[in-house]
């Protein structure tokens, strides 16, 4: 028996688009081989038809002219690897209008304008699939939505940005200060020339946004999110977090309590150095997932890069294409976001352990003061440690490890602490979490 051919039109031939571009020709007796059916390129749309790109597309292929995708009833699957939200979201739109169905790598997109692109692809009877707009390679949202449907998620915790993570990596093992470590990060091709999004936060805030919406099950806003990058994180607490037994990653961060409550943030965090996600180096991304039945799962991969983003999509391609997408999409029915916004819990009500530095004049009597601003808000210390090493205006840094206490208060001692004569500059406050190991 033949094998069903099946059309795709590609907007955007940068990287991303390349890599998928590649996959269809160069493996389409594989794919036909293992899926039972054939994908056939029929059309490329970009403004650039002229640079040199890592495939060679079949004459007459490779078009500016977005309206031979949208006017051909043949092409049933349009796939946007443009990149970026206005002219994306354009794009997406007027695939889904001409009855096509859409495959994505967009997290940007999504993240900020996803709940109207979803209700726009069920008012057109069609199907969005986003698999590689989270993690790359990783297959994490098909694992959401599919393999743990059974399950209640609880939480998850995720490394999904590489070049955070690969600077965290290399400030750790190589005691690099963050500078030194960007710089080698956008020499490895890790890091963009801009490399803003990346380190303050907002690419794993746009994965959590996607992850999270789909996990509980809820349309969820950017604003949700509270955010904070590792621009100003130093080696030297990275060392000290070290000593205490812990290792720092930029962690996006899902979790609902028992009362339906749902907290979603990005920022750095120590956990313990034995846990499975210290264990993540360089530009690899992991998410641990935690089920009311499975228990704790973990998934580990590329989360970047041509190749393996363009395995997600092309993956996603055959998915869309098999009819399973469709069917998958019609079941992603999230609670509006009027119904979501009252159980979103705000950063100031979340509990957590801290890890704060001071830079402590080296005279009697410091210790009692700046502890009794920590007293007075109710925080209680687990340990302390003063180093020796030396700072300005001869100020010594003490480490402090708190017990649980809730963001506010941390926020209103730091404040205090700041305003005493006998530290000198502000304090560092970086949080401790907790993450359960699902052990025997």
């Amino acid at each position: 028996m033949a094998d069903q051919i099946v059309r795709i039109g590609i907007v955007g031939f940068g990287t991303i688009g390349s890599g998928v571009a590649k996959l269809i020709v160069e493996n389409a007796d594989s794919i036909a081989a293992r899926a039972g059916l054939r994908l056939e390129l029929a059309c490329v749309v970009d403004t650039d038809t002229t640079s040199e790109r890592p495939v060679k597309l079949p004459d007459g292929i490779l078009t500016d002219d977005l309206n031979r995708l949208l006017n051909d009833d043949t092409i049933k699957i349009g796939v946007e690897t443009v990149g970026g939200t206005d002219i994306a979201k354009d794009i997406q739109l007027k695939m889904l209008e001409a009855g096509k169905d859409v495959v994505t790598a967009n997290k940007a997109l999504l993240a900020e304008h996803g709940n109207e692109l979803y209700r726009a692809a069920h008012k057109n009877g069609r199907c969005i699939a986003f698999e590689a707009s989270c993690a790359g390679g990783i297959p994490i949202v098909s694992a959401i939505r599919t393999g743990l449907t059974a399950n209640n998620i609880n939480a998850m915790y995720g490394i999904v940005n590489g070049t955070c993570n690969y600077i965290l990596s290399n400030m750790t093992s190589k005691n690099e200060d963050f500078c030194e470590a960007l710089a080698q990060a956008q020499e490895k091709g890790y890091a963009e020339a801009d490399p803003t999004l990346d380190i303050s936060g907002g690419d794993s805030a746009h994965k959590l946004a996607i992850l999270g919406s789909i996990a509980f099950g809820c349309e969820i806003a950017l604003e949700d999110i509270f955010v904070e990058g590792i621009e100003g994180i130093s080696k030297d607490d990275i060392r000290y977090g070290t000593e205490m037994g812990y290792c720092l990653k930029l962690l996006a961060i899902g979790q609902k309590d028992a009362h339906n409550r749902i907290s979603l943030r990005v920022h750095p965090c120590f956990i313990a150095r034995e846990n499975s996600l210290a264990r993540v180096e360089g530009p690899f991304n992991a998410v641990s997932i935690f089920g009311s039945a499975v228990g704790q799962v973990m998934y580990y991969g590329r989360g970047a890069g041509m190749m393996p983003t363009a395995s997600a999509v092309v993956a996603d391609i055959i998915d869309v294409a098999l009819g399973n997408s469709a069917t998958t999409f019609r079941q992603l029915n999230l609670r509006p976001r009027n119904e979501t916004a009252p159980f979103i819990e705000k950063i100031d009500n979340i509990v957590s352990r801290f890890y704060i530095r001071i830079m402590c004049r080296d005279k009697p009597g410091v210790i009692a003061q700046w502890s009794k601003v920590l007293a007075d808000n109710q925080i209680s210390i687990s340990g302390a440690i003063q180093h020796e090493d030396t700072g300005p205006d001869n100020t010594v840094p003490v480490v402090i490890a708190t017990h649980p206490t809730m963001q506010k208060n941390i926020t209103v001692a730091l404040e205090g602490m700041e305003r005493l004569d006998v530290i000198g500059g502000k304090p560092v406050c970086i949080r401790i979490v907790d993450i359960p190991e699902d052990k025997d």
